[in-house]
């Protein structure tokens, strides 16, 4: 039963009551099960819960179960508490009247004026006692108008009102600290694979193993290890900067830290640069702002204050997507204000602490979306089945059940990440999400944005088409001898721009830098020239660009004239705007013939105003002035990168805010679309009067295209998105839907971009690559320094590299613990085992060293046409951990039966090979030493560890754990070959000797401590023929078999084994639809289940929105 109307993301809430005598019954049980119960609850909260507590509203209950609603359905216990306001408040009625309809008036309970608190992720939610469900605080209510805004706030908080939101909201502060070492400790103790290793180590010095359980230890404190050195990667992005901010409030102006700011405080922003410690609405002045922490993007960004309209519409739903005009976020830079009539730069902090921006985004670090990745999966399953498998030996002898688990693989699987890091990191891509590594090698879809990744970011002018008396007039070149004439036209491109005088530099949007220097004008705010017959024009007000508007407008006057208003944006928005008559009639024709050839076109207007009298709707009967043509070239890194896609059958879309004619000759002559293919354009419209959507077939090969309308069905959607090449005038909400529709559709989505309209999309997909100058943005899991999509071939080919390193890896230990396994149940048959060091030896010397120094190998400079596979639980991956257990336990068997005929062979009398009697002194008394040492048994008979069996079945498994890394150490066509990894090679080649040399080395002193018996030379060299053909075997089946792509293909075609992904069943679908697309005929739906076009149910940017108020 669900008892909220309106979830926390994407979890339920439940509510429970603890009991008493139940809570007893736990205790006890605690108590005689010695804390095993207790560890199963830590493992499971919502059996602690469930046994604890009954079920009760949320109301009334201490404790609450959070549970996700995704696949993984993760429960979460969190207990409630009261924070008490009575030192500020007497009774609810001494509450300002003001504050009745704010969440902070409706949470105090009386008499006891208290609140009830959860905390989830670092965000604090508060009871509403009239709503009955948890409210988000640390945010300004999204109910507020503009005006309200204005007038409620404008003027600051009473000292009483912001003293109780202190206590109800908590310190503005993202603070991540550094989890102690000994915190860490216990946390990765109490992990399950922890548990079980403690549970070894425990056994291990009962049976007197102090050196494997010393070593055990050390391996596991160097996994904790590495997982501090990875929170402390983290560490840098997320550190809060405390500074001291000017309040307004009833007591006049205050100063005071900025962890003590609450959501309604009037802040002052001071001249000069500033750090802003929260998020907050400008509310007078305007400011510019560096926001590249956030966006990645370092183009300063012009902020205005919010309108003080006077309507019943929320602030959010009246500005729509353009909000963040007026939002000032925390973590960005305010590098320049200024203030206007009223005199000082004011700003309404509207979020604090994790619910800012920054906050948000620190978040989704700390607390990352599951990725629903087979690898991980298949992991635990892998994990289980080897803990599994010794069950029935538990009689025997619970050791056993140790040697099954490889004490050595979180250290290794971790190593792997991170050397793979610090590839990434010399080639320039950072990583602030290190999961995401595997799944880059699994990337079937990459979407790019055009201006600035694909294409130059800096924009050269290549001419304007003026535009007089409802006709076009010659064109403008660029460069050009002569310089523009003074006109509107001129004064547009002076003035029409939000750039402003940074450091000695005119700094901004590149296309706004070219537009203005094309003028040959100098200023800030105020332009002057000695060429034009004025002074110089005032800025008066400027309307920032709105991707959701596409547009920009500013209104300016000449120095003793009248002011003016001026909008440039997408030309067929600004021809909207205009007064008919004076748009030239072959407006769409020249458009199409600029836009056809790549260029980026631009739409000029203006309107004449009258003085002291602005009227409400400036952007309404305008004139047109013409359109500006931009040249945007191909970075030369772009075809190339393409390319090595396309012929690694990785798929590449466009998505852009740009015009659909523009981004087809683009993705033209980037390769995107081949010379031979077919366009077809689709465009999206709204059906007047209704939720549906009508979609217009242009086939772009025909003069005279014929238009045919049908409605958006499921397939039709489908069929849309599986063969759409390039989707052009696409919001940033937009750009996040539709990577979520390919990942719908079962694709591996990666993301490519550049700026702040990516990062919604950044954050979406499987694996976000921001092109920035920054080491590090939180925009994205990748940034790349190189601003260039050379970066994604190479993050796909080290995820693919990474993954199949892991599945060697995975691979390898499941192997070197099943052999050490089958060697240790051969010799239980006769009471025996390995030694001490003979385990030691294996588990340390061999296998760790090995699971380090696996993951060297680098990424094969190639791309393939096909991924590496997903999922551990693979027929091929499967049969060759099956084929590869048989050799070994048939080498083992062979080895252990066959030393039994030997005509030296003695059960009693371990030392009948030898034949100095000297020797078998030597050796006698020495093992009778050790074991007494060992066992603590005096004059006891050899019958430990020392026998020809144990010393032919440890040498036999112990080289053919080298045999297995070799033959698992796969090179091409993911890594490159064995070979090219000297650390690698150099561990085996000394590994191998180190064997060798104990395999023919009759030294009494290492025989004894290693506990190994002396053997026949004929007998050693047998045992080397056993290994050489089983490597033989092992490599040619690894060859000829496992990594035989044409006999699995084979196989696949004979069994008639069709891929479970969506797109792929839809490519199925498609290939038997000949009348698809619908060219010829016209299709209705009666619903429509896709709306391409609108914000109906879409996808709100999770870099700045958070749709988390209230559980």
């Amino acid at each position: 039963i669900n008892d909220f109307p309106l979830l926390f993301a994407v979890q339920d809430i439940f509510g429970y009551k603890t009991q008493g005598c139940r809570k007893a019954f736990c205790i006890a049980g605690y108590i005689l099960s010695c804390g095993a119960l207790r560890l199963l609850f830590y493992w499971k909260p919502e059996w602690h819960v469930w046994v604890n507590c009954i079920r009760c509203s949320l109301e009334e209950a201490d404790i609450v179960l959070l549970r996700t609603t995704d696949d993984f359905r993760i429960y979460s216990r969190k207990t409630v508490t009261w924070i008490s306001v009575s030192a500020f408040i007497k009774s609810r009625s001494d509450y300002p009247a003001t504050e009745e309809d704010s969440i902070f008036s409706k949470a105090i309970m009386k008499p006891s004026l208290q609140v009830k608190t959860i905390q989830v992720q670092k965000i604090r939610y508060v009871w509403n006692i009239y709503a009955k469900q948890f409210q988000k605080v640390g945010v300004l209510e999204d109910h507020h108008t503009c005006s309200a805004i204005h007038d409620k706030f404008g003027s600051g908080l009473t000292c009483n009102e912001q003293n109780v939101r202190r206590v109800i909201c908590g310190p503005n502060t993202i603070d991540v600290p550094v989890i102690p070492v000994w915190k860490l400790l216990i946390k990765e103790v109490l992990n399950p694979f922890y548990v079980f290793q403690l549970f070894s180590v425990c056994l291990w010095f009962a049976e007197d193993y102090m050196e494997y359980a010393a070593a055990i230890i050390i391996m596991s404190l160097l996994s904790i290890f590495l997982t501090v050195y990875d929170l402390r990667q983290v560490r840098h992005l997320t550190f809060f900067h405390k500074e001291d901010v000017l309040l307004m409030s009833g007591k006049g102006f205050q100063e005071l830290e900025s962890h003590h700011l609450v959501p309604g405080d009037m802040m002052i922003l001071k001249e000069g640069k500033t750090l802003l410690p929260c998020d907050a609405i400008l509310v007078s002045g305007q400011c510019t702002v560096n926001e590249s922490m956030l966006t990645g993007e370092s183009i300063p960004v012009t902020k205005t204050h919010l309108p003080q309209t006077d309507n019943s519409k929320p602030w959010r739903v009246y500005c729509a997507e353009d909000y963040k005009k007026h939002v000032l976020f925390c973590g960005t830079e305010v590098i320049q204000t200024k203030a206007d009539d009223r005199g000082v730069v004011k700003a309404v902090v509207l979020r604090t602490g994790f619910n800012t921006a920054k906050g948000d985004l620190v978040r989704s670090i700390l607390y990352p979306k599951p990725m629903n990745f087979k690898l991980y999966r298949d992991a635990l399953r892998f994990l289980m089945c080897l803990i599994e498998e010794t069950g029935e030996i538990v009689k025997k002898a619970l050791d056993v059940i140790t040697i099954a688990v490889p004490p050595a693989l979180p250290a290794a699987l971790t190593t792997g990440i991170i050397y793979t890091q610090q590839r990434l990191k010399k080639k320039g891509i950072f990583c602030i999400s290190p999961q995401r590594i595997n799944i880059c090698g699994q990337l079937n879809l990459v979407c790019f944005d055009k201006t600035g990744t694909l294409t130059e970011d800096g924009l050269d002018l290549w001419g304007l088409l003026p535009s007089e008396r409802n006709c076009f007039q010659d064109i403008h070149s660029f460069p050009a001898d002569h310089s523009l004439p003074w006109g509107p036209v001129f004064k547009a491109l002076a003035v029409c721009h939000s750039l402003i005088v940074w450091e000695g530099k005119i700094q901004g949007d590149p296309l706004d830098v070219k537009m203005f220097e094309a003028t040959n004008w100098w200023g800030d705010h105020l332009a002057i020239s000695g060429l034009a017959p004025v002074e110089g024009i005032t800025i008066l007000h400027q309307f920032p660009f709105s991707s959701a508007l596409q547009r920009m407008s500013v209104i300016a006057q000449e120095i003793g004239g009248d002011p003016q208003a001026f909008i440039k944006g997408a030309p067929e928005i600004v021809a909207m705007l205009c007064r008919a008559e004076t748009v030239p009639s072959n407006f769409e024709s020249k458009l199409l013939l600029y836009t056809a050839q790549g260029f980026r076109v631009i739409g000029l207007a203006c309107k004449s105003l009258q003085a002291g009298k602005l009227p409400a709707e400036v952007e309404s009967d305008l004139t047109f002035l013409g359109l500006l043509i931009m040249e945007n070239r191909l970075k030369r890194e772009t075809k190339p990168a393409l390319e090595e896609l396309s012929a690694a059958c990785i798929r590449s879309v466009m998505v852009t805010g740009d015009n659909i004619q523009t981004a087809i000759t683009v993705a033209k002559n980037a390769g995107m679309i081949a010379p031979t293919q077919r366009v077809i354009l689709v465009e999206a419209n709204k059906v007047p009067g209704s939720f549906s959507a009508s979609i217009t077939w242009k086939s772009l090969e025909k003069n005279k295209a014929e238009d045919y309308r049908s409605l958006v069905s499921i397939s039709e959607a489908g069929f849309l998105l599986l063969n759409g090449t390039v989707f052009a005038r696409m919001s940033p909400s937009q750009k996040s839907s539709l990577v979520e529709e390919f990942q719908k559709l079962d694709y591996f989505v990666g993301m490519c971009g550049d700026g702040a309209n990516d990062c919604g999309a950044l954050k979406v997909a499987h694996a976000g690559i921001s092109l920035s100058e920054q080491e590090a943005s939180v925009a994205s899991p990748f940034t790349s320094q190189t601003p260039s999509i050379a970066c994604v071939p190479e993050l796909i080919r080290e995820g693919r590299a990474a993954l199949v390193t892991s599945f060697c890896m995975f691979k390898y230990m499941a192997l070197y613990s099943t052999i050490q396994y089958l060697g240790v149940l051969l010799l239980y048959w006769q009471l025996n085992s390995f030694g001490n060091y003979q385990f030691l030896f294996q588990d340390l010397a061999i296998t760790t060293v090995i699971g380090v120094t696996m993951s060297f190998t680098g990424a094969y400079p190639k791309l393939v046409p096909y991924r590496p596979p997903s999922q551990l639980i693979s027929p091929p991956l499967l049969l060759s951990v099956v084929l590869n257990i048989l050799f070994s336990l048939s080498m083992q068997i062979f080895g252990f039966v066959v030393v039994q005929k030997q005509p030296w062979y003695s059960k009693t009398d371990i030392h009948s090979a030898c034949l100095s009697v000297n020797n078998h002194e030597k050796n006698s008394s020495s093992s009778l030493g050790l074991h007494g040492a060992r066992d603590g048994a005096h004059e006891q008979t050899d019958n430990g560890f020392k026998s020809y069996e144990n010393t032919t079945v440890w040498l036999l498994s112990t080289i053919n754990c080298l045999i297995v890394a070799v033959v698992f150490s796969k090179g091409k066509p993911f890594r490159q070959p064995i070979y090219t990894n000297y650390v690698f090679i150099l561990v085996l080649i000394g590994q191998l000797g180190i064997c060798l040399f104990l395999m023919f080395a009759d030294i009494d002193d290492l025989y004894s401590k290693m506990d190994l018996v002396c053997t026949p030379t004929t007998w050693r060299i047998s045992m080397v023929i056993m290994l050489a053909v089983t490597f033989a075997v092992s490599f040619l089946v690894e060859e000829a078999v496992i990594e035989n792509r044409p006999l699995w293909l084979l196989l696949k075609k004979t069994f008639r084994y069709h891929s479970k992904s969506h797109y792929k069943r839809l490519q199925h679908m498609l290939e038997q639809d000949s009348a698809w697309p619908p060219l010829n005929e016209t299709f209705f739906s009666a619903s429509v289940a896709v709306t391409v076009e609108g914000n109906i149910g879409g996808h709100s940017n999770p870099t700045f929105d958070s749709s988390e108020d209230s559980l």
